[in-house]
């Protein structure tokens, strides 16, 4: 594995196939794939399983409750992960539901 900071990554969403709009504050590449965002592993797990002919998997913004952005109550946004096709269109790939927060 390879880790490289970079402060403008611009370029690189763009060469990785970053759709417009689908951005977040983590790029990774898996496996071949582009992995945007706080991407549940078991998504990523199911990606490279599958092996869709696809770019990867976005993650749009930082959802509460995604990982990484764990709220101390337990709460979760709903959130939709996207595959994101070879012509840079995308779909659903999971769906994460809601989660009501409270004592843990």
């Amino acid at each position: 594995m390879e880790v490289v900071d970079t402060d403008d990554m611009g370029p690189i969403k763009q060469q990785l196939g970053v759709p417009y709009g689908k951005g977040s504050c983590h790029t990774a590449q898996v496996g071949g794939y582009l992995v945007e965002g706080h991407v549940p592993v078991d998504d990523i797990r199911r990606l490279l399983r599958e092996r869709p002919q696809a770019r990867g998997l976005v993650l749009p913004g930082m959802p509460a409750g995604s990982p990484g952005m764990e709220m101390p109550d337990g709460r979760r946004d709903a959130f939709t992960v996207e595959l994101v096709a070879a012509d840079g269109s995308s779909s659903a790939w999971s769906h994460h539901p809601a989660r009501a927060g409270g004592p843990r």
